[in-house]
């Protein structure tokens, strides 16, 4: 008897750099429901300008209770995805993200076709995807950078939206090196 479903599969052939990665927003305090809300808005004109490289962006929801929201974006090459992390408005975002978490944790986990994979998770309450099974260790130093963490290289010109040094540094360290010119 022939088999009543339609199977099918996608020829990926035309995307040897294809990147998927899965971000996700959990709230953790009622004033996250309004950093979550916030965002939304923000994500949706960012994905509207069609930034170079990104195919495909999907929103969905993990659950209602904790809110915890997520998106799949699906970009052409790894390049593409973090050059746009580092321009507007991704920038200011992530910079602003990672001095005040609105009463949020934030996640997210990389593919990469060519191989690589990794993950970073910030204010995160409970352990999400890879934290279930792989050691969790800070994100610093060779651990700081996404294109490191996916045993990638990142092309020479990209900085971070935000630099080490600058994220956890205090402000009278970051005065006097400027002050000093270092």
């Amino acid at each position: 008897m022939p088999a009543k479903v339609n199977r099918q599969t996608v020829d990926l052939s035309a995307y040897p750099d294809l990147v998927v990665i899965y971000l996700g927003m959990r709230v953790k305090r009622l004033t996250g429901l309004k950093t979550l809300i916030g965002q939304g808005p923000e994500i949706a004109k960012s994905v509207e300008a069609r930034p170079d490289g990104l195919l495909l962006h999907e929103n969905f929801l993990f659950s209602l209770f904790p809110t915890h929201a997520g998106m799949r974006q699906y970009w052409r090459d790894l390049d593409s995805l973090l050059r746009w992390t580092r321009s507007e408005p991704h920038r200011i975002w992530w910079t602003n993200f990672l001095k005040d978490s609105g009463g949020t944790g934030f996640w997210h986990e990389t593919y990469l076709r060519k191989g690589g994979m990794e993950g970073v998770y910030v204010d995160v309450p409970v352990k999400i995807g890879f934290m279930h099974f792989a050691p969790i260790v800070p994100a610093r130093g060779p651990m700081f950078s996404a294109a490191h963490r996916a045993s990638q290289s990142q092309p020479g010109d990209l900085k971070p939206a935000i630099s080490e040094e600058e994220l956890y540094s205090t402000e009278s360290e970051r005065s006097s090196r400027s002050v000093s010119g270092q």
